[in-house]
């Protein structure tokens, strides 16, 4: 029986020794407490032998943070495959990136600022129409920004 996440222990099979108690009569066996020893090193360690582990699984999706994508919200613009070619017309493979500025903006109708992350065409786009029918257009809520 191989504990999740205990480094001590090994997979292979091992030897359990429950634990004995003093009485006044004999040695009984007492039915909470054993040891495992472990093959490789020859550690003993006691647990509790239940159905249950005493140490909690480790969760199989970690919480992560959001990661900042190569994409503009507004325009929907991303990175382009092209081709970078040398003097001797030797292809290559490469990324040309979107101009991703960030940007702290005026929102009128929440008066506050707004920051976000947006390419240069959407500056421009903003500046012209304005950030609300921009942001309504793209479908995003300015509120939770």
């Amino acid at each position: 029986m191989a504990m999740a996440g205990c480094s001590l222990v090994s997979t292979f099979p091992l030897k359990l020794k429950p634990l004995k108690t003093k009485t006044s009569s004999s040695n009984l066996f007492h039915p909470e407490l054993a040891f495992v020893t472990s093959h490789l090193s020859g550690i003993k360690i006691s647990y509790h032998p239940s159905p249950m582990p005493l140490l909690a699984p480790s969760p199989k999706f970690l919480p992560l943070q959001p990661l900042a994508r190569r994409v503009c919200p507004f325009t929907g613009k991303k990175a382009n495959k092209a081709n970078k070619v040398s003097f001797s017309n030797h292809k290559t493979k490469k990324l040309q990136f979107v101009n991703l500025q960030y940007k702290r903006i005026w929102w009128e109708a929440g008066k506050r600022y707004v920051k976000l992350r947006l390419s240069t065409k959407a500056l421009k786009t903003i500046e012209k129409n304005g950030l609300d029918a921009v942001a309504k257009k793209a479908g995003i809520d300015l509120r939770k920004k």
